[in-house]
C-alpha cells in the first residue's frame, strides 16, 4: 500500500513539475510575442513638452541610465508600478510617457489624484507609443549611458528589477 501511495505521490509531482513548465513556456511566448514591435538599438528621439511645461529631449539626459516608462492611467497594472516608478525617478533619470490618457489637464489631475511627481510626457494620440513599438503598457525601456536600449519589457516589472537594470545599463 504504501508503495502504491509513493508510486502516487511521485507521478503527481511529475505531473505538477510539467503543468508549471507548460505555463511558464505559454507566459514567455506571450510576452515574447507582446514584445515583437518594440524597437532595439537606438531608440526614437523624444522632444516634447512636460506635464509642468518644461521641455525635454531624450538627447539632454544622454550619458547616463534612463527609465522610459509608457504607462497609462487606464491601466490596472501600470497602478500597480507606480509607487516603484515614483520612488527610482527620486534616483535615477526617468522619463513616463502617459500613453492615450486623456487631455494634458486630465493626466495632471490623475497624477495629483495618486501623489505622483515623476516627470511625463502626454501622449494623448499614442504618436510616441508607435515610434517605441509599445502595444501593451506598462511597457519600460532601461537607456544605458551611450543612449542606447538595454532593456525592454512589457507587463508588470518590479521595482528592483528596474534598478538592476538600470545598475546594469551604468556598468
Amino acid at each position: 500500500m504504501k508503495t502504491k501511495l509513493r508510486q502516487l505521490l511521485q507521478i503527481r509531482g511529475v505531473k505538477s513539475v510539467i503543468e508549471f513548465s507548460v505555463i511558464l513556456l505559454i507566459l514567455f511566448i506571450i510576452k515574447t510575442w507582446m514584445q515583437r514591435n518594440m524597437v532595439e538599438g537606438a531608440p526614437p528621439p523624444i522632444q516634447a513638452t512636460q506635464l509642468d511645461g518644461r521641455p525635454f529631449s531624450l538627447q539632454s539626459i544622454k550619458g547616463k541610465p534612463v527609465l522610459v516608462q509608457f504607462w497609462a492611467s487606464w491601466c490596472g497594472i501600470c497602478k500597480l508600478e507606480q509607487d516603484s516608478i515614483e520612488s527610482i525617478s527620486k534616483d535615477h533619470a526617468v522619463i513616463t510617457i502617459a500613453m492615450k490618457s486623456g487631455s494634458a489637464d486630465e493626466v495632471r489631475q490623475y497624477m495629483t489624484e495618486n501623489q505622483l511627481s515623476f516627470p511625463t510626457i502626454n501622449d494623448p494620440e499614442g504618436d510616441i507609443a508607435d515610434r517605441y513599438g509599445v502595444r501593451a503598457v506598462p511597457a519600460s525601456f532601461i537607456l544605458n549611458s551611450k543612449g542606447e536600449i538595454a532593456f525592454r519589457e512589457t507587463g508588470y516589472t518590479s521595482g528592483w528589477g528596474l534598478r538592476i537594470r538600470l545598475w546594469l545599463a551604468k556598468n
